[in-house]
Order: C-alpha cells, then sequence, then structure tokens
C-alpha cells in the first residue's frame, strides 16, 4: 500500500509498517495544503492517509473516496510506540474508502 503521513502523524511509525510505501505531507510539499486539498492530492497517489485530525470527517465529505483514512487518538510518539501491533494491524486492514478512527488506551 501506498501510505501517506499528515502533518500530526509521527514519522517514526513508518518503520513499523514496512512493506508499504509510507511518505509525508512535508516530503510531498504538501505541508500547506488544507484538508480538502490535501485529501484530493493523496487520493490521486495514495491508498491510505494517517492522521491525528479529529475533525476530519466533520469538516469534509468522504463519501465516495477511495482514500482509506485511519485517524490516530494522538500524536505522542511514546505512547504510540506501546501499540504498534494494533496500528499496523489497522492500517493492514483498511479497504479502499474506509475511514477508521482507532481508539487506544
Amino acid at each position: 500500500m501506498r501510505i501517506l503521513f499528515d502533518q500530526g502523524t509521527p514519522v517514526p511509525l513508518r518503520n513499523a509498517l514496512t512493506g508499504h510505501t509510507v511518505s509525508t505531507a512535508f516530503e510531498m510539499g504538501w505541508s500547506t495544503l488544507v484538508n480538502g486539498d490535501l485529501l484530493a492530492a493523496a487520493e490521486s497517489q495514495f491508498d491510505v492517509l494517517v492522521t491525528t485530525d479529529h475533525n476530519l470527517q466533520y469538516q469534509q465529505n468522504l463519501t465516495g473516496r477511495r482514500l482509506a483514512i485511519l485517524v490516530l487518538p494522538f500524536a505522542n510518539w511514546p505512547r504510540l510506540q506501546k501499540h504498534l501491533p494494533t496500528i499496523v494491524s489497522a492500517v493492514e486492514n483498511l479497504t479502499p474508502g474506509a475511514f477508521v478512527e482507532l481508539t487506544l488506551p
């Protein structure tokens, strides 16, 4: 899968997503794009968007998108590290157009 990390997504998470191509919005030159433009750009080149933006589903119409979206509950890398198997599993199980808000303790 081709995965895009939004601005708030901790970059070290990419090391856990072996077998996938992971890029960041910054690396793509998209760090200044707002949500709607970012989604359109991402959908043209990626399968999955990983974000920490909990308001995305309320700010954008996600109906009919091919891009799967995974919303992490927080951006704190030390806390996320404790849940890498759960996060990797969530990514692996995404289907086109899915919107998943991950819940972690």
